[in-house]
């Protein structure tokens, strides 16, 4: 009797190999019934929009006011207040808040709590110019030198 040999066509290989750990807690509440699991999901989100009831509620969750997140996102406080729950936030401003979500997830691994990476980030920080962490978010090369700071302190190299 020959015995039948299965092939697969498919490569299993494990998704953290690749990076693909964006379903945490904070890109979570931006996606809300979305599935957020890959980088490819995240750009989907992005273009789709985030509604203003998702924004709000990530600021609650990382500590943030309104107007903190608006001068993260370069959009007037007065706009962001006009808007409806429902509302859905454009892809501009919806990467910014995907961007700040990824952040204060990579913030927390680091750090252990959210209430140890805020504190943190209100902080003046010597490797990034005696300015707060905090203060950097207003630009994409800001949320960079954040990460690298967070890498670096993960590996125990002073920062």
């Amino acid at each position: 009797m020959k015995k039948k040999t299965e092939t697969r066509t498919e490569l299993a290989e494990p998704a953290v190999a690749y990076g693909n750990l964006n379903s945490g807690s904070f890109v979570g509440l931006l996606g809300g019934s979305y599935a957020v699991s890959t980088d490819f999901d995240l750009l989907k989100l992005a273009r789709k929009g985030v509604s203003k009831k998702a924004l709000v509620s990530l600021a609650k969750q990382i500590s943030l006011t309104i107007q903190e997140i608006a001068g993260i996102m370069h959009i007037s406080e007065r706009t962001l207040q006009r808007y409806t729950p429902a509302t859905l936030i454009k892809t501009e401003h919806a990467e910014k808040a995907i961007e700040l979500a990824r952040l204060y997830e990579r913030g927390t691994e680091v750090f252990g709590t959210i209430d140890n990476f805020n504190d943190w980030m209100k902080t003046p920080n010597y490797t990034l110019n005696g300015e707060p962490p905090l203060n950097l978010l207003d630009t994409s090369i800001g949320f960079e030198l954040i990460l690298q700071t967070l890498g670096r302190i993960e590996y125990g190299v002073f920062s």
